[in-house]
This record gives C-alpha cells, sequence and structure tokens, in this order.
C-alpha cells in the first residue's frame, strides 16, 4: 500500500515537471532538478546547467505533452518512471510533434524528490 501512494506521488510530481517545462517555470525545475542531473534529447546530452539554459532561452519549448501511458517501479530511495507520451515543442524555433518514450529517474534526498536523468527515446510507429 506505501508503493502505491509513493508511486502516485511521483506519478503527480512529473506531470507538473511537464506543466513547468511548458510554462518554462524555471525557479520549479532548479528545484525539482537534481544538481547532478543528465538530460538525452534526439540532439544530444547534457547537463542541469545546459538543459535550464536550453529552457530558459527558448532553444526548446516543451509546449504540450500528451500522455498516454504512465508506469512507475520505486526501488528503495530511486523511482524510475515512464511515459508514453506526444511531444508538441519547438525547437530552434520550428514546432515538432514527436512519440516518445520518456523515462525520468528520481531520487530521495531529505524527503524530497529530486530528478536525476531525464531521456527521450523517440518512438517508430505505424503511419
Amino acid at each position: 500500500m506505501q508503493n502505491t501512494n509513493v508511486e502516485q506521488e511521483v506519478i503527480a510530481l512529473s506531470k507538473e515537471k511537464w506543466r513547468w517545462m511548458s510554462e518554462c517555470d524555471i525557479e520549479a525545475l532548479d528545484m525539482l532538478f537534481h544538481e547532478k542531473s543528465v538530460f538525452v534529447h534526439m540532439g544530444g546530452t547534457w547537463n542541469k546547467e545546459r538543459e535550464m539554459e536550453i529552457i530558459k532561452s527558448g532553444g526548446i519549448h516543451y509546449k504540450q505533452a500528451d500522455i498516454h501511458e504512465v508506469s512507475v517501479n520505486v526501488i528503495g530511495t530511486t523511482a524510475v518512471l515512464l511515459n508514453r507520451i506526444t511531444l508538441l515543442a519547438v525547437v530552434g524555433g520550428n514546432e515538432v510533434t514527436n512519440p516518445f518514450m520518456v523515462t525520468e529517474v528520481y531520487v530521495q534526498e531529505a524527503g524530497i524528490w529530486k530528478m536525476a536523468s531525464l531521456s527521450f527515446t523517440k518512438l517508430l510507429v505505424p503511419e
């Protein structure tokens, strides 16, 4: 029963994260992203500082994430969340829509969940 509550907490946090990303809420994201977090995108991999710069500058604007499926596995103080999404984003000034499986890894420190990794895997779907 306790794991179910933790899973729901992490799912709710992930949904908030998508909202913060769409609103470019740098303060909320700064609190969420662990100092040692890593980000994997179609165009490269980078650290928290670079991800924050990209969001702040509008290099990537995560306009809307339509979540189709979500699952989470809690392992001790680590949670691995999978989201199957369709992401509407503006990348380098161009609006794009892509289907992704997004892997989010959260670690709990002093009772607070921090995102340690965010990784986008583009899905191949039939047209």
